[in-house]
């Protein structure tokens, strides 16, 4: 199975108060480390979450992403073609509702590479029709 790793999941990772942290860690120490499971994440992802982790929870917690979490995924990069596409999807959604650009992104990197799922507690995700895991109720 071929993976998408999400912000909202590194984050849920990181922060022990996030309420999907157990969930996250669960998964991520148990089933993640199934050596068929392949699990990736795009450079816009790993900014994104940079970012965020920076802002909520300070220095160390950007060193266990970049140092500890982010070696242990494929990382992919967004090209101009794949960049583009997220471009004009995400400006034909922004009358509709508020999914951000990262997951535009995220959304035309799954679709063009077949990935089976996202690792992921947005439920954008499940809106535009991927499966996410861990599987929620």
């Amino acid at each position: 199975m071929r993976v998408l790793v999400d912000s909202s999941a590194l984050y849920a990772l990181l922060d022990e108060d996030d309420d999907n942290h157990a969930s996250a860690r669960d998964w991520f120490t148990t089933e993640a480390a199934d050596p068929s499971l392949h699990l990736s994440t795009h450079a816009y992802v790993v900014v994104e979450s940079a970012a965020l982790v920076q802002r909520r929870l300070g220095p160390d917690a950007v060193r266990a992403l970049l140092d500890g979490l982010v070696p242990s995924l494929s990382l992919l990069y967004v090209d101009r073609d794949l960049h583009e596409k997220a471009t004009s999807a995400y400006l034909a959604g922004l009358s509709r509702r508020g999914v951000s650009f990262v997951d535009r992104v995220s959304f035309e990197t799954m679709r063009h590479l077949a990935l089976d799922a996202a690792f992921a507690y947005d439920d954008d995700f499940k809106v535009e029709g991927f499966e996410v895991v861990p599987a929620t109720g």
